[in-house]
């Protein structure tokens, strides 16, 4: 072993650095060998294993997910048929309460007459030989020629029942209003005296002249419904007779005799007193529309679809495309008496395979595969079947036990294709990992012996250079320095050795001149401190003098009440509050014509810097606004380049999330990235709207037209917009608890049906309540608009 001018050891067995190099570089080499080679042995088996197994998990995963989808597809449309017997039966409530009690239906109906005589009095029709109410009234009440007296007048006790169902005024238009959608509620008479009241009004006695001669001559159960009303008698004498326990009727899709549109009616028979015959029936219409709504929009794949069946095979719905692929052909079932029906049935299918597939119990929910022709090509198919709730169904004749299904249709080849997709995947990702998991072991080996060597020379050069310096420094020679080129922490430790040294030797020598100089430095330094701390304050008097400026200037620039009052069908109410005296959030109301725009953004950060911007947004939008520019893309592309050249010039690296909504028309266009718009409808329902794939942050980028779209919203009366920025969702309670979106939405819905303006403050005193004493640390800003 061999020793330097200090007699501290160089390199050898016994040295620090070849201590280093052994351990650390064993170390290493030991880990890269290990870690390389467990991660080339478990590439591969997870390549075979992955490479096996991924084909039994593909095609169960398809396959759960065609069952969910279809059962996910069943429950919607169970959802709506019950949303439609909830207000039926609701209806039929109120009305079996009035027959079951004469003299509140008796006080009820005489009121009703008083107040609104339009609803009772009917006129006589010499050419159809009907009598039937004028317009004005909220419903329509038809009486038939063989209900009328000698004088063309109802018979006593056929005016009695119009009367007597007057209620449905009061009841009908609210549960039209509320609910599932509806084409129409009524109700009719009993066997004896069957009147036909409709809410809401229309020309239902002339309608029925036209589409069904001689209705008015025949008794109206048996001319419109023959079967159902003697069911509903057995109902009567035996509840237990009921095909499906449950009162509600449902009949086969039908076409409506005043819309022309394709319906489903829902009847609810009303009992006697005494629950031994009928007392009439309560009843609604939904347009098929809706129920073909929810299996016309499955999509799957490239050209799955779905479609909605009777257990007859006779298909109430399914998308053009899919009819023609299964093979079906339509036709109606017209005829002289009696609802016009519909005929689309998969007996009749083109396709065998269709024509014979089973409809019963056994097949609920399996995966069935089979084949069918496309332009003489054999293609194979996968077909799910997923049973609705029963229901009790009226076609023609007595009432029966129907079980409707929802079908699910896809291409075997589309399903399959990401199996094979997969395993090619994992093939070739498998040999690109192997041969970089050896290249890069291969490399790593050669930078860890040479990093390691070099490392080891570098260390132990500056320990060498530290521990003969500090000895000639322990024998009183304060001269000594020592020169460590590094710049690691050995570099540091050596600036620092020499520093010491230096200062060692001036105190040494110097002391009481260092008192005296430090002395004075630190009188000067107090007077300095009382200088700039006077500037200071002068500084503080300003800054703030322009701060209030700048904030009177903000808040000048928003919309004023009585603009807001004067927008029609709007009600828009505002809270904006800086976190800071300028803030950072942006909303404004412009309007032009019957156009109204309603913006909101917020500049990251806040104070006056991004006051300004907000200042440069405002008018921006102003000016454009003027200009007439209608296209919500052009605006915020032409806005978006006039901010971000302005943000050039002043060298900040401020930006802004923004977006828009263009009102017109009941039809509100929603355009710009911001924080996700709340909507509350008329009828209590929530949507959440998702702004992020609208475009992108204002002033990143001077071209953003590729990234802006827009979306088109649904704005009935009723209905509430709210508009917010992240100082109200993230806003923060003592415990740093989100005040968060869940609860915005809870603040809102509470307030259903109020002002816009109470809207805002219940959701203002929620938020505030949330944050209690805490430091409101972000802008806040909540735009609320409501159709009124």
């Amino acid at each position: 072993m061999k020793a330097d001018d200090e007699g501290t050891p160089r390199f050898g067995l016994r040295s620090f650095r070849a201590k280093f190099v052994l351990v650390v570089g064993g170390a290493v080499l030991f880990d890269l060998l290990l870690s390389g080679g467990l991660a080339l042995w478990n590439v591969q088996k997870l390549s075979r294993d992955a490479t096996s197994e991924v084909g039994e998990g593909l095609t169960t995963a398809n396959q759960e997910y065609i069952r969910s989808y279809a059962e996910s597809t069943a429950l919607s449309v169970d959802l709506l048929l019950d949303r439609v017997h909830g207000d039926v039966k609701a209806l039929a409530g109120v009305l079996q309460a009035q027959t079951d009690d004469p003299s509140r239906q008796q006080q009820v109906g005489a009121t009703l007459s008083q107040q609104a005589p339009g609803s009772v009095k009917v006129v006589y029709d010499a050419q159809g030989d009907w009598a039937q109410n004028l317009p004005g009234a909220p419903s329509v009440v038809s009486v038939w020629g063989y209900l009328l007296g000698a004088d063309h007048s109802p018979l006593p006790s056929v005016q009695q029942e119009i009367e007597d169902s007057t209620v449905l005024d009061l009841v009908a238009p609210t549960l039209m209003a509320s609910g599932s959608s509806k084409l129409q509620m009524y109700y009719i008479g009993p066997k004896e005296r069957p009147i036909f009241r409709t809410v809401p009004y229309t020309d239902q006695a002339q309608t029925f002249d036209k589409l069904y001669p001689g209705h008015n001559k025949a008794e109206f159960w048996e001319f419109f419904f023959p079967g159902i009303y003697g069911s509903w008698q057995q109902w009567a004498r035996d509840p237990a007779s009921r095909p499906v326990p449950d009162d509600i009727t449902q009949t086969a899709p039908y076409t409506d005799a005043i819309t022309g549109k394709l319906i489903v009616s829902f009847f609810h028979p009303l009992w006697t007193r005494d629950r031994t015959g009928i007392a009439g029936t309560a009843g609604a219409d939904i347009t098929l529309d809706q129920l073909a709504e929810a299996v016309e929009r499955v999509k799957i794949a490239e050209t799955g679809f779905g479609f909605l069946t009777m257990s007859t095979g006779n298909v109430v719905a399914i998308n053009p495309s899919g009819q023609a692929i299964i093979g079906l052909t339509s036709s109606s079932d017209a005829g002289s008496q009696g609802v016009t029906g519909l005929e689309r049935s998969l007996r009749g299918s083109t396709q065998p395979a269709i024509a014979s597939l089973p409809l019963d119990q056994n097949n609920d929910g399996i995966i069935q595969h089979i084949m069918l022709d496309n332009k003489g090509e054999h293609v194979p198919y996968i077909v799910v079947l997923k049973r609705l709730k029963p229901t009790n169904l009226w076609s023609s004749g007595p009432i029966k036990s129907e079980t409707m299904s929802v079908g699910i249709v896809v291409p075997e080849r589309e399903i399959y294709a990401s199996l094979f997709a997969a395993q090619e995947s994992i093939s070739r990702a498998t040999n690109r990992i192997l041969v970089f998991q050896i290249a890069t072991i291969a490399v790593s080996l050669l930078i860890v012996f040479a990093a390691v060597l070099g490392i080891s020379k570098r260390i132990t050069a500056g320990l060498r250079a530290l521990a003969g310096a500090a000895q000639r420094l322990q024998s009183k020679d304060y001269s000594v320095r020592v020169s460590i080129p590094t710049r690691d922490e050995v570099g540091a430790a050596g600036i620092a050795f020499n520093r010491m040294a230096e200062q060692i030797s001036f105190h040494t020598e110097n002391l009481e001149q260092l008192v005296d100089e430090r002395t004075r430095d630190l009188g000067d330094a107090n007077q300095e401190i009382s200088a700039l701390n006077e500037k200071l304050r002068d500084e503080n008097v300003r800054l703030g003098a322009e701060l209030a400026v700048a904030r009177q200037i903000q808040m000048m620039v928003l919309p004023k009440p009585f603009e807001l009052e004067a927008i029609p069908g709007l009600e828009i109410a505002a809270y904006m509050r800086p976190a800071d005296e300028v803030g950072g959030d942006y909303y404004d109301v412009l309007q032009n014509g019957s156009r109204v725009k309603i913006g909101i953004g917020d500049v990251t950060g806040h104070g006056l810097e991004s006051g300004v911007l907000m200042l440069m947004v405002q008018s921006v939008a102003r000016a454009l606004q003027e200009t007439s520019e209608r296209d919500p893309h052009q605006f915020l592309d032409r806005l978006n380049r006039a901010i971000y050249k302005n943000i050039e010039r002043t060298n900040t690296n401020k930006h802004l999330s923004l977006a828009f909504l263009d009102f017109e028309d009941e039809q509100v266009t929603l355009s710009g990235q911001h924080e996700d718009v709340l909507i509350l409808r008329a009828d209590g329902e929530v949507e959440r709207i998702d702004t992020l794939d609208l475009g992108m942050p204002i002033g990143l980028e001077n071209d953003i037209s590729k990234f802006i779209a827009t979306r088109d919203i649904v704005f009935g009366s009723g209905d509430v917009i709210v508009l917010h920025t992240d100082g109200v969702t993230e806003a923060e309670d003592q415990d740093r608890k989100l005040f968060g979106f869940e609860r915005l939405c809870q603040s809102a819905r509470k307030r259903q049906g109020r002002s816009a303006e109470d809207i805002k403050t219940g959701i203002i005193e929620d938020l505030m309540a949330h944050i209690g004493i805490q430091k409101i640390h972000d802008d806040i800003t909540l735009v609320i608009i409501r159709h009124t």
